[in-house]
This record gives structure tokens, sequence and C-alpha cells, in this order.
């Protein structure tokens, strides 16, 4: 069982085919999988950016769920999205890790990969660190 087995998942994971395939609670490190689907793509037939920068944000934010054992998500403050190739429809795993993280403010890194292990974007981002008091539960 994993920390997100207590939470419901939203509606933005469910669009992007978010699965997690491992997490790391000590480091706050995880590894999660996503569907890059035809419908994301730009007329060049690859995948939109805004879409990449989403699975980005969907790959950074849990790590502050796995770090604080469930105790407290993040609320992306800025995301800074480099798009180092074109991404064409398939499956995507994304790498995101705390670099630092306070009572209030988390740094984060990441990077998504395509189905032939090739980098094809990498983020960094600054959270807010916010209690689950409120987060819906499963």
């Amino acid at each position: 069982m994993s920390v997100f087995d207590t939470f419901a998942r939203p509606p933005c994971a469910e669009t992007l085919g978010w699965q997690l395939i491992e997490a790391d609670p000590e480091t706050g490190t995880v590894r999660v999988a996503m569907e890059g689907k035809p419908a994301f793509c730009n007329p060049g037939g690859n995948i939109q950016g805004g879409f990449l920068a989403a699975m980005l944000d969907d790959t950074l934010g849990p790590t502050v769920l796995v770090k604080s054992g469930g105790a407290h998500y993040c609320a992306t403050i800025d995301l800074n999205v480099s798009y180092l190739a074109p991404a064409r429809p398939g499956l995507f795993t994304g790498v995101g890790r705390i670099v630092q993280m306070g009572k209030t403010i988390a740094f984060l890194e990441g990077e998504l990969f395509d189905a032939e292990g090739g980098c094809v974007a990498r983020a960094t981002a600054s959270a807010r660190v916010v209690p689950t008091t409120n987060v819906a539960r499963a």
C-alpha cells in the first residue's frame, strides 16, 4: 500500500493516465508513468508542450506527498520547463525529486522520458507545502 491509496485520484491525473511506478519516502523521489494520447498532439503530430508541462507538474507534486508520508501536498508556485526533443504519442515515464524542502516551500526537479528512454523535457519548480487536512480522501 502506498500513500496514494489514501487520497482520491484527481481528474487531471486520470486525464494523463497517471500511474505510480515507485516512490522512495526517505528521499521523496517518485517514478510515474503517463500516457501521451493522440488527443494531446499539435498539428505537427507531437504532444503539445502544455501537456508535457502538466505531466512534469504531476511528476513533481507527488514528491512532497511521499516525503511527508501523506501529511502535506504541494501547490506549484512556478514551473520552468525545458523542452529537449519532440514527444510523440505513447507512454512516458516521469522522475521527480525534492532538491530541498522546508516547512513552507519545496524546490523540485524532474525529467520526462519517452518509451525509448529519451529525455523529452525537464523541469524545475518551487512549490508551497500545504497540509492535506482538506484534501479529498479515497
